[in-house]
């Protein structure tokens, strides 16, 4: 009888026994699905400002996705490299960061055309998604031809034609623009030339006279630039600039040889508090553009401030830089990671589990970040709407114009497409196929 009640119970424990391994196992297993992410860093150099509120956005929103539980309980790692900002050392954080604890990146974000254009022909060849959030290769907006390469949100050439729109408008309409003069004022790299194909384009339309004028990085001499400009008298200078050292030394020149600051329309790189504060008084009135708007008003902004740097999390060590245009460009930049990859699990039959590559990129692609959708994250009227196709690799292709106060940005537009977005599309898709044709690519076929 004894030996029988032992033999129950044995039996009784094995099965308890059995069924807590099988469980902690389970757990341990769900526990381990994480989902690793590259931080290709600039926090050094002249355009740390920048580096550090983009990539600390990045960084605070992760953290509030793991506190959150994770994307459907896949939690999410990262490792950060510090590029300087600079192509070589681009390539360099790319192949460090390209793998980690048996786990390859699913997507790679420089902040930086030049490092971008370094980097742009591997991946393919590595199942990497690009994510070029408003700089990068203009052309790779055409998925036919740069599948794995997406200028969400909104590249360079539809800015400069935002840009030039908005000049119209003050100048009373594009019948108005035929004599006018432009000067393009830039870095002169990648970046600082991007827009120029476009640029040249409209402005040979339009009857405009662009005049290109170039600064060596990191910008910081500009005086013999601003001496031609005040000889050649132009109407409108769009300044292609990065770094607050470089940006802020533009409107104090600016001020120096009696240069309008509301003439001057500056790139989204340029467009943030950090670019405006250090010039004081001479930056009041300078235009600029914005794919995400500042402010800490939004949700989950404040959701992040409240629950990131409430618990000590933050990334910044500065708090007060929390929803600022870097900031925020970041987060929107972020938030799209993790749109991705919640597509990509429901897309691939794998919700709660980590993604490949390819997967990742297939649910970048099916992104369609609708106003109820934004409205749900917390960044409604932050980003414009968008959505992603497979030949469309671009998004919204919408800008907010702003100007400077002196304390803060207004908002003086809403979100603004092209004058004609069919032009500027056009010259996307000659320029790709021009590309594809010298490389012997087979362009992709859309539905």
């Amino acid at each position: 009888m004894i030996f029988k009640i032992f033999k129950n119970f044995t039996i009784a424990l094995t099965a308890i026994l059995t069924f807590l391994s099988t469980f902690f196992i389970l757990n341990i297993s769900i526990a381990e699905e994480k989902q690793y992410f590259p931080i290709a860093s600039s926090r050094v150099g002249p355009y740390s400002a920048m580096g550090t509120g983009y990539y600390g956005a990045q960084i605070d929103y992760m953290n509030y996705v793991n506190m959150n539980g994770g994307v459907n309980g896949v939690m999410l790692t990262w490792q950060e490299c510090e590029t300087e900002y600079n192509a070589v050392k681009t390539v360099e954080c790319y192949q460090r960061l390209l793998e980690k604890d048996g786990q390859r990146i699913v997507v790679f974000d420089t902040l930086g055309t030049p490092g971008a254009y370094a980097v742009i022909n591997r991946m393919a060849e590595d199942n990497v998604v690009l994510a070029q959030y408003g700089y990068g290769r203009t052309d790779g907006a055409d998925g036919r031809v740069w599948p794995w390469v997406f200028n969400a949100a909104s590249h360079y050439w539809s800015q400069i034609a935002v840009k030039m729109k908005f000049m119209a408008e003050q100048e009373g309409g594009i019948d108005k623009m035929k004599g006018k003069k432009i000067v393009h004022l830039h870095i002169d790299s990648a970046y600082g030339r991007e827009p120029l194909p476009a640029m040249r384009s409209i402005a040979k339309d339009w009857g405009v006279t662009l005049v290109e004028i170039s600064i060596p990085p990191p910008g910081l001499e500009q005086q013999s630039q601003w001496l031609q400009i005040r000889k050649e008298k132009p109407d409108w200078v769009t300044f292609w600039g990065a770094g607050s050292g470089m940006n802020s030394t533009a409107m104090t020149n600016a001020a120096r040889v009696a240069f309008p600051r509301d003439r001057m329309m500056y790139v989204t790189f340029g467009a943030a508090e950090e670019d405006m504060y250090p010039a004081g008084d001479a930056a009041k009135g300078t235009y600029a553009v914005a794919n995400a708007l500042p402010g800490d008003n939004f949700p989950l902004v404040a959701a992040i401030k409240e629950q990131v740097y409430g618990s000590g999390k933050g990334n910044l060590a500065d708090e007060s830089r929390v929803g600022s245009v870097y900031w925020n460009r970041g987060l929107g930049a972020a938030v799209m990671w993790i749109e991705a990859l919640k597509n990509a699990q429901e897309m691939h039959g794998k919700v709660g589990k980590a993604v490949t590559g390819a997967e990742f990129r297939d649910g970048y692609e099916a992104l369609n970040m609708t106003e109820d959708r934004l409205n749900e994250i917390g960044i409604k009227g932050m980003v414009a709407p968008f959505s992603i196709s497979c030949a469309n690799h671009e998004g919204a292709g919408k800008f907010a114009v702003m100007q400077w106060n002196g304390e803060k940005f207004e908002q003086v537009t809403g979100w603004e497409a092209p004058l004609d977005p069919a032009y500027i599309r056009n010259l996307v898709e000659v320029s790709a196929a021009k590309f594809a044709k010298e490389n012997n690519i087979t362009p992709k076929t859309c539905p």
